[in-house]
């Protein structure tokens, strides 16, 4: 009988573990999602206030922008191609492609370290 509560008790805890990793996973993604929203919003934000200037909306001293170029453009540009990359980083799982390609990495360096371990111990 002893075994047993034991062996229950061993098992809660390994379950609250389990279930403090799957929250606190939860938690990191939050606030990677998060963050992604913020960094949007300020690109929105910014890149707006400098459309607005370049289109000569509103003036700044004797800051003439009523020219609209390549340098309107730069900004939000880049800026997007870095926004683009946050983006992939927060909400690549939701790609299955490469999830499918990190469980197969996983399990091919697993085959590959049991092959190494197998040929290992051959020769022994």
């Amino acid at each position: 009988m002893m075994n047993l509560q034991v062996i229950v008790g061993h098992n809660k805890k390994m379950m609250e573990n389990f279930n403090k990793d799957k929250y606190d996973r939860a938690t990191k993604k939050v606030k990677k999602i998060k963050e992604f929203y913020s960094h949007l919003t300020v690109y929105i934000i910014i890149n707006s206030l400098l459309i607005i200037m370049h289109l000569g909306i509103f003036k700044i001293g004797t800051w003439d922008m009523n020219y609209i170029g390549w340098s309107m453009f730069t900004t939000p540009f880049f800026w997007g191609i870095g926004l683009f990359f946050h983006w992939f980083t927060v909400f690549q799982d939701k790609f299955r492609f490469f999830k499918d390609w990190e469980n197969r990495k996983m399990k091919e360096f697993m085959d590959q370290e049991e092959d190494e371990k197998t040929r290992s111990n051959k020769w022994k």
